[in-house]
């Protein structure tokens, strides 16, 4: 029941219709009993100045930045933390001490269903599909992990070695590789932890796949397949990897993990019902 109390969360995007945030924060709103409600603000590149400011005058108590803002925000707030810093995006915004405070949780929505699995990290060999954004939480995560190497495979050269070039100045010590995708299968072999970040898969291109079935073969035993993509569940890309035995993560997990660490933050809890904002995107997409 929304007050004169409510106290106001949301996403910025441009456009936002789409974004499954709202209907995944409500619900964790409503089993945590906090009076806030979380809501879809469509806010053009060119008034993101302005809705800073508006948002400060009405007390928004913080908000989500997705595509076209992830990067244009940095400039337009007091404080980044370093790991946004690192990935070069913000994705959680904070309103603290009359401030803007910057964050990304990407980076934790990606390596929570990792962190669980027990594997001694120093060993793994990542190879990451795509030198985008997603790539680079994608990065940031693996290091964070504490994975062996990270490599890294595109079409593009040029823009391949400038994915690279721009981690140099990192507050992350990143062992980075960059390879074009002729050199798969040689890479395949090497890849204890593939994941994809391309959109390559995606609804309604379902029967695509980054991968052809001869390569998933050539993975290590016990490798640890991931993608981003949520949508379908299982993607090709992931049928691929179940077939050869292979552990399969989707994106769904990534998305409620990225959310729960924002939701924390904001509501300045320690826990949040994670099944509960799980199963709510369960039920909204499947």
């Amino acid at each position: 029941m929304i007050t004169g109390t409510t106290k106001l969360l949301g996403v910025i995007g441009h456009p936002v219709e789409h974004s499954l945030s709202p209907v995944m924060h409500n619900a964790a709103l409503g089993k945590l009993g906090l009076n806030y409600v979380y809501l879809p603000f469509p806010i053009e590149p060119q008034n993101l100045q302005q809705a800073l400011d508006g948002f400060a005058a009405i007390g928004v108590v913080g908000f989500n930045a997705t595509i076209p803002h992830k990067q244009a925000i940095i400039p337009l707030l007091s404080e980044i933390e370093p790991i946004a810093q690192a990935v070069g995006a913000v994705n959680t915004v904070i309103r603290q001490d009359d401030k803007w405070i910057g964050t990304n949780t990407d980076v934790e929505g990606f390596i929570a269903p990792l962190r669980s699995r027990g594997e001694d990290w120093s060993q793994i060999v990542a190879v990451v599909l795509g030198n985008g954004g997603a790539a680079r939480a994608v990065v940031a995560g693996c290091t964070q992990l504490g994975c062996a190497s990270v490599k890294v495979v595109g079409r593009n050269l040029q823009k391949l070695q400038e994915f690279r070039e721009s981690w140099k100045d990192s507050p992350l010590e990143v062992n980075l590789q960059v390879y074009q995708v002729d050199s798969l299968p040689q890479i395949i072999p090497k890849a204890n932890l593939l994941i994809n970040t391309t959109p390559i898969g995606m609804y309604p291109k379902i029967e695509n796949s980054p991968l052809n079935p001869e390569l998933f073969a050539h993975l290590p035993k016990g490798a640890i397949v991931y993608d981003l993509i949520y949508t379908p569940s299982p993607t090709k890309f992931l049928q691929y990897a179940a077939n050869t035995g292979a552990t399969a993560i989707d994106g769904l997990e990534m998305l409620v993990q990225q959310g729960a660490a924002a939701l924390k933050m904001w509501v300045r809890r320690e826990t949040v019902p994670v099944d509960v904002m799980r199963q709510t995107l369960q039920q909204q997409l499947y």
